[in-house]
C-alpha cells in the first residue's frame, strides 16, 4: 500500500502543481477559463498559489502524514468549487475537471487508507 501512496500522491503533485505554474505565469488557457466561468482574472494568481499550496502540501504529506490529508481535503473541496462554476454557467466540458478530481480524490483515498489502516 505504501508504494501505491507514494505513486499517487507524487503524480497529483505534479499534476497539480503544472495548473498552478499555468496560472501563476498568466497563460492563456487559465485565462480562458475564467472568462468562461465569468470569474475575475485577478483570481488567476490567487487560484494558482491555492494550487500550489495544495500540491506542496501533499508532498509535505509523505513526511507528515496530517499535512497530506489536510492538502487532499483541501484540493478535493477546491475542484468541487470548480465543478459548481462549471455548472454555475452552464459548461460541459468536464474532462479536464474530471482528470483533477479523480486524481486528488484518489490521492486523498490511497492517504487515509495507508495512515489509517
Amino acid at each position: 500500500m505504501f508504494l501505491a501512496y507514494v505513486i499517487v500522491t507524487a503524480f497529483a503533485a505534479v499534476f497539480t502543481a503544472v495548473a498552478s505554474a499555468t496560472y501563476l505565469i498568466g497563460h492563456e488557457y487559465p485565462k480562458a477559463q475564467l472568462r468562461m466561468k465569468r470569474l475575475p482574472q485577478s483570481w488567476g494568481p490567487v487560484l494558482g498559489a491555492v494550487l500550489a499550496a495544495g500540491s506542496a502540501g501533499l508532498l509535505a504529506g509523505l513526511a507528515r502524514p496530517v499535512v497530506g490529508i489536510l492538502a487532499a481535503c483541501g484540493l478535493v473541496l477546491y475542484f468541487t468549487g470548480a465543478l459548481l462554476a462549471h455548472l454555475r454557467v452552464g459548461s460541459r466540458d468536464l474532462v479536464g475537471w474530471a482528470v483533477f478530481f479523480c486524481l486528488e480524490t484518489a490521492s486523498l483515498v490511497v492517504a487515509l487508507v495507508h495512515h489509517l489502516a
